[in-house]
């Protein structure tokens, strides 16, 4: 079973810059559509950005275009988050979710099966 874990969240000042990590374990992400999600505390979860399985096409929520972007790596056993210009309000729990529905490009948390446990971004002075 496809299991993922995120990595690389912590503590960073505002403007600063966070990578995350979403590796699969035991299986590669070849066949699967993958997505960021985040959720601050009280708030829904929500879409931050998604790329499809070939890693062709990707789709950000408008607050994170021109900073955040989503890449796979040439092995497909890791998916990418770059975060750069943090904001306050980038503050949340930061999930890796993955996808067989082919409906990636609506980056919708609802669309996607297999999640990750979370990594913590906080984003303050």
């Amino acid at each position: 079973q496809l299991q993922l874990v995120e990595s690389g969240g912590g503590l960073v000042q505002p403007g600063g810059s966070l990578r995350l990590a979403c590796a699969a374990s035991e299986f590669i992400l070849d066949n699967y559509d993958i997505g960021w999600f985040r959720q601050a505390p009280g708030k829904e979860r929500e879409g931050v950005a998604c790329i499809n399985s070939s890693g062709r096409s990707t789709n950000y929520r408008i607050s994170a275009k021109g900073r955040f972007t989503i890449s796979r790596d040439s092995a497909k056993v890791t998916v990418y988050l770059q975060m750069n210009s943090l904001k306050p309000e980038d503050t949340a729990v930061y999930f890796c979710a993955a996808s067989q529905r082919d409906k990636w490009y609506l980056c919708n948390y609802r669309d996607f099966e297999v999640w990750g446990q979370g990594t913590l971004v906080t984003v303050s002075s």
